[in-house]
């Protein structure tokens, strides 16, 4: 998607600081493929790696690496899960919590592990699945209320009660490009049935499975239009989350998902475009299969690009070109050794990808305890050194 204008495609400047203004004209410039005077740089943050860099920087309770670093971007998420409840506590104790969602899921957080685990789905039948209904995608409690929600409530921590959205929004707006969220159906089925029951029961009963993907898809584009109307304008652009893959390849076939999969994706890009917001697309996992189909459905720049899912931002932009940006693909696999001097060499020849714009530097997942917080810092620093505009990346300098 491009615009004459970068600084145009989004809302109103009220009440933004003249920082916030750069962010977003710095990221704008990157989604159109224009050069900026850096690379934007932000990621994802685990909560354990925070607690590990502020004790390894010696840092204040209240240090947060987006403010740290005036990192350039961030995602918000609204409730999306298809019941809107509060949790149902089946256990509680000082190791774990036990709770069913609003996707009608069971979610182990044992607090001394970084992720969660799905134990159980009420919907354990692709009968119940065709049964399910959806609450109101429009419903005002997605946006302006507080509450418990999946997404945001059950991840590598957990909360309770999590602040109304259009709260979230408004509070980083001040200092950031401040992005929306919205799952999309494959993204649903996993956490409302399993990973496991929505790949037996594509294979199983194909067509019957396309018809529940297909509501599925309806809800969650109604829901985009939602999101978007709550925050009247200021949303700068949308996160799209949808896991199809995994290390080798898809969940299922390409042709399978072109059918039922690609046209509710697409149709959620249309409504952001339509709305001035770019679009960046978050799917883990080996998508070379249809990497090109996501360029053709409009997706402005394609996260994390994995490393160790066989992805690579320089290969992509030689076989591609400028036709979609890139936002992460820095190998999280080296930057957990802390060896300074493979990082530097992964971060430097990763910003080639970045000659004519195109590219936010990030890890190619999210950042986790595994890295320490003088690495990150390193890596900050590498990047705001060398992804200053005419790059100049020394001996990792290639042509793309």
């Amino acid at each position: 998607m491009a615009t004459s204008d970068p600084t145009a495609r989004n809302g109103s400047s009220l009440h933004r600081k003249p920082v916030a203004l750069a962010k977003l004209e710095r990221m704008n410039k990157a989604l159109s493929h224009q050069e900026p005077d850096r690379v934007p740089v932000s990621d994802f943050f685990w909560g354990s790696f925070i607690e590990r860099w502020k004790k390894e920087l010696d840092l204040p309770d209240d240090a947060n690496p987006y403010y740290y670093y005036d990192l350039d971007w961030i995602v918000t998420v609204p409730n999306m899960d298809p019941h809107i409840r509060s949790f149902e506590t089946i256990r509680e104790t000082d190791e774990e919590v036990v709770v069913k969602t609003g996707f009608e899921a069971t979610v182990r957080k044992k607090f001394d592990l970084p992720m969660p685990e799905s134990i159980g789905w009420e919907t354990d039948t692709i009968e119940k699945l065709e049964a399910f209904e959806f609450d109101d995608p429009c419903d005002r409690r997605r946006y302006f209320d507080a509450g418990d929600n999946h997404i945001a409530g059950v991840g590598d921590g957990f909360q309770r009660n999590s602040p109304a959205w259009i709260e979230t929004v408004k509070n980083l707006r001040p200092d950031f490009a401040v992005y929306g969220s919205m799952i999309e159906c494959s993204e649903c089925l996993t956490r409302l049935i399993g990973q496991e029951n929505s790949m037996l029961w594509i294979g199983l009963y194909p067509e019957r499975m396309g018809a529940a993907i297909n509501r599925i898809g309806q809800h969650y584009l109604e829901s985009t239009k939602a999101q978007i109307e709550a925050a009247d304008g200021l949303l700068d652009g949308m996160v799209i989350w949808g896991d199809v893959a995994y290390k080798n390849d898809l969940f299922f076939s390409p042709d399978y998902w072109r059918v039922y999969f690609k046209p509710w994706v697409k149709a959620m890009i249309e409504v952001c475009h339509e709305n001035d917001l770019p679009v960046i697309y978050h799917g883990c996992g080996n998508v070379n299969k249809i990497f090109a189909d996501y360029i053709e459905i409009g997706v402005d720049a394609y996260n994390p690009l994995e490393a160790k899912a066989g992805l690579d931002a320089l290969e992509l932009r030689r076989r591609y070109g400028h036709e979609i940006g890139f936002c992460g693909n820095s190998d999280m696999q080296i930057w957990q050794t802390g060896d300074k001097e493979d990082i530097r060499r992964e971060v430097l020849r990763k910003l080639n990808a970045a000659k004519g714009g195109g590219f936010i530097f990030q890890s190619d997942h999210s950042v986790a305890s595994n890295v320490s917080g003088h690495t990150y810092d390193y890596i900050v620093k590498l990047v705001r050194e060398y992804g200053t505009y005419p790059l100049k990346l020394d001996e990792f300098d290639e042509p793309v």
